[in-house]
């Protein structure tokens, strides 16, 4: 694959070394299975809110064409499969993408994997229900072309659902200072604090995009039970926010 557009090759390299890993709860991506299922949470919720699903039903997102944008190794992919999606996921690390397929071999479910940009796809006409770009947007070289790649790659009334880290110190002290440089849980540059969009700014970009933001919530992490949850106001350090692109 040609690497252009909005992926930054410098990103690409870091998840690249970093891919053997992507299934080890305790390895280098610990602070993404430690928040997964809080961010499925928010997906499968708001997905159901917006289309009138049942949660409880077995397979609440059947006949859904969902695009995981910067999949990775599948963790995010995978559960949205078992919920009944037709999932597409999407990456430039290809090695990343050899994780994600054989990992979907062995756990028996067809997801289809492609070392395709978001550019890409929707300039071959690629369209979807859902978009899903988790934890990406602090890591692509242009925000405002990325987000209207995602704006493309929805059908008429699609949702976009977007999580990453706000510009703060707090975010400082915990991505750059505590899961770097302290705690070792990713390598040190992993992330750039400077790239890291306010919630306003996301919601500016995706309104340019042609995308009206629906709903935003902060992840925090829960003390009390271990893990994250939702929080309604606390966006200083990670949030999830969900947009629709409107109906013609």
């Amino acid at each position: 694959m040609s690497i252009s557009g909005t992926v930054d090759s410098a990103e690409i390299a870091k998840f690249e070394a970093m891919a053997a890993e992507w299934w080890d709860p305790e390895g280098k991506f610990r602070p993404l299975h430690a928040m997964n299922p809080c961010r499925l949470d928010y997906i499968a919720e708001q997905i159901a809110a917006e289309f009138g699903r049942d949660r409880r039903a077995r397979r609440p997102l059947e006949g859904f064409a969902l695009a995981d944008i910067g999949c990775g190794g599948g963790l995010t992919a995978e559960p949205m499969a078992r919920l009944g999606a037709d999932v597409t996921g999407f990456d430039a690390a290809e090695e990343s993408l050899g994780v994600a397929r054989a990992h979907a071999s062995e756990s028996g479910l067809e997801i289809d994997y492609r070392a395709e940009t978001a550019e890409a796809a929707a300039a071959r006409g690629a369209r979807f229900d859902i978009v899903l770009a988790l934890e990406i947007v602090e890591h692509v070289a242009d925000v405002p072309g990325f987000l209207a790649a995602l704006s493309a790659l929805l059908k008429p009334g699609g949702m976009a659902i977007l999580s990453t880290l706000n510009r703060t110190p707090e975010s400082f002290a915990a991505a750059i200072v505590g899961a770097e440089r302290i705690l070792r849980w990713l390598p040190p540059g992993t992330h750039d604090w400077r790239k890291f969009p306010t919630p306003e700014e996301l919601e500016s970009a995706l309104g340019a995009a042609g995308l009206d933001v629906v709903d935003a919530k902060g992840m925090v992490p829960d003390l009390a039970r271990g893990g994250w949850r939702l929080s309604d106001g606390n966006m200083r350090v990670n949030y999830i926010m969900s947009a629709l692109r409107p109906k013609d």
